[in-house]
């Protein structure tokens, strides 16, 4: 990045604003001659431009100095993180029940998995200390991103996730299995692995439960999240007549969440629209916190010899104009 050292001594450049007005309106240096005009056509039209050259070579080079004297400088800051902070495993559902449109997002009715990439990523963003993997899931759950501090990245990925992408089912077990597998052996003080799904489990050898036993025993802390409305929810889908609105039964298995949550020391939460399922982020947000120090350092790579040099040059450049072929006539 660059900035000056001392911004403050750019005021000057105020003076220098006028002295330039007043030395482009005074008269030029001249002697006192009776039959002015033969000398004028004597001269050109360029002589009154001629004859100003000095002073914007002046200007030039008292605006270099103003500017060398404001100390400009590049510098970056590199940053000592002595904590790992908090691991966190976000095990997402992309089944085909997460298109249902009873999320709304400014007003307007989105999928589920809409509403929940745009919470996920805020949610992301707050968390820069913080290692963060993402789990994919569906039929089969699958790593979509190990555990990073690249938040560009994760969001990105994020923002790239599709409905089906791990098939239409929801094999609950597999995902936090998987999840707990890229948390073990850890060192962070705080490793926690948040589970969201609008579904039941129906798909994969390992039950929620198993999974969730198993995590545990690596001292990991489980959230669980349902998404989905109350009541029937909205879909879209097409038939010979083009796209029209059906409203399904979505079947959320709050039982086996809470469960799921229970055994792994963490929480259930119900989100049944964007402003609760934001909220339930906040509050995973505001409990899982740990001290990380950081010590930042600041490289500084000085540029006023940049603005100085090239000063001096104008101003022998100037004087040498001036006591040469640009000499005044007292």
């Amino acid at each position: 990045m660059f900035h000056f050292a001392y911004p403050v001594v750019l005021i000057l450049l105020l003076p220098v604003a006028a002295w330039f007005a007043y030395a482009l309106l005074r008269k030029p240096v001249g002697i006192t001659y009776s039959i002015t005009s033969k000398i004028v056509e004597l001269a050109g039209q360029t002589g009154d431009i001629f004859h100003r050259i000095p002073i914007f070579i002046r200007l030039v080079c008292l605006i270099l100095l103003v500017l060398a004297a404001a100390r400009p400088q590049f510098f970056n800051v590199s940053r000592d993180i002595r904590s790992p902070g908090v691991d966190i495993i976000l095990c997402l559902d992309t089944s085909g029940s997460m298109q249902a449109l009873d999320f709304e997002l400014s007003g307007k009715p989105v999928s589920r998995l809409t509403a929940v990439k745009k919470v996920v990523s805020e949610f992301i963003q707050k968390r820069e200390m913080d290692r963060i993997g993402l789990v994919v899931f569906g039929q089969e759950a699958f790593t979509q991103a190990p555990l990073t501090l690249d938040k560009g990245l994760l969001m990105g990925l994020v923002e790239r996730m599709e409905i089906g992408m791990a098939g239409d089912m929801t094999a609950i077990g597999s995902a936090i299995a998987i999840g707990g597998k890229r948390l073990k052996d850890l060192k962070a003080k705080s490793r926690i692995l948040i589970l969201l799904t609008d579904g039941r489990h129906n798909a994969g050898e390992l039950s929620p439960e198993q999974a969730a036993e198993a995590v545990r025993a690596l001292g990991v802390k489980i959230y669980t999240i349902g998404v989905g409305g109350y009541g029937p929810a909205p879909f879209r889908v097409r038939d010979l007549f083009g796209t029209r609105t059906v409203y399904q039964q979505v079947d959320l298995d709050e039982t086996t969440l809470k469960k799921v949550a229970e055994i792994g020391n963490g929480q259930y939460f119900r989100a049944a629209d964007s402003e609760k399922l934001s909220e339930i982020y906040d509050i995973i947000d505001k409990e899982e916190k740990a001290e990380v120090k950081v010590k930042e350092f600041f490289h500084f790579r000085e540029l006023y010899i940049y603005f100085l040099i090239p000063a001096l040059i104008l101003l022998g450049l100037e004087l040498t104009l001036k006591t040469t072929i640009m000499r005044g006539i007292p």
